[in-house]
């Protein structure tokens, strides 16, 4: 049976997975602070609702932010966010080397975002939710591995 590496807090020995983890990445033409301020910023059309995020001085802001629905909401989002997570992962792990190689040092290992917090990208802390984090991970594993 293949290991199973659980993250989720980014001062956890994989917390580099996170997307909390301080790793700025270059998206779309600007520098953002995190993965996770990318990621939320893509949830709205409006250029100022993008910017006040990336702007944001944390992560956890900048997820909040994200979760705001006095913002207006992409009508997209749920066809798209898949994509914008794969995009945000893409940018991080080819523009950090070291994080490459503790990505392909977790060989075959189930990677799993473990939390009762999310149900979608985490595994919902019971190891029913989706892991969609996980996942994407794992995938961008094995094309590195291919590549």
């Amino acid at each position: 049976m293949a290991e199973v590496i659980n993250f989720y807090s980014v001062t956890d020995d994989y917390g580099w997975c996170s997307n909390f983890a301080p790793y700025p990445i270059k998206a779309r033409g600007k520098m953002w602070p995190t993965t996770e301020h990318f990621f939320q910023a893509q949830k709205f059309e409006n250029d100022s609702d993008q910017e006040e995020i990336r702007r944001a001085n944390s992560p956890m802001l900048a997820a909040r932010m994200g979760r705001d629905r006095k913002r207006k909401l992409r009508s997209d989002w749920e066809s798209v966010k898949v994509a914008v997570m794969r995009e945000a992962l893409q940018a991080k792990f080819s523009q950090h080397e070291e994080l490459a190689r503790l990505l392909e040092s977790t060989g075959d290992a189930k990677l799993v975002e473990h939390t009762e917090n999310d149900n979608y990208w985490g595994d919902g802390g019971d190891g029913r939710g989706g892991n969609m984090l996980g996942r994407l991970l794992m995938e961008l594993r094995e094309a590195a591995r291919k590549a």
